[in-house]
């Protein structure tokens, strides 16, 4: 769909990765080794310069209070495991204000 995506291979390198990139939104996933994606949402939260980045969470843990902290920590939009492809370009088309189709 023509995105520039840059990959993290956990936490701690995805924050890391912000003093040189300035990404449009990102996709986190809770289960992430050495800092988990709600330790990266708080991270994301508490900067000045990324506050308003919007953030989707992806995971296989769907409970209420796994999608209610992420909302209490800013998260805009949580998609379960497995999701549809559909359904996340329609999430990024709404939160980046484009037309997916």
């Amino acid at each position: 769909k023509g995105f520039r995506v840059v990959t993290a291979k956990d936490g701690i390198e995805a924050t890391d990765m912000l003093a040189e990139i300035k990404p449009d939104l990102m996709l986190l996933d809770i289960e992430m080794p050495r800092m988990d994606g709600f330790e990266v949402a708080r991270v994301v939260r508490e900067s000045d310069t990324f506050a308003d980045l919007p953030l989707i969470m992806i995971s296989s843990r769907t409970g209420d209070k796994h999608q209610q902290r992420a909302a209490s920590l800013g998260v805009n939009k949580f998609l379960g495991k497995p999701y549809q492809e559909d359904e996340l370009l329609s999430l990024l088309g709404e939160l980046l204000s484009f037309d997916v189709a």
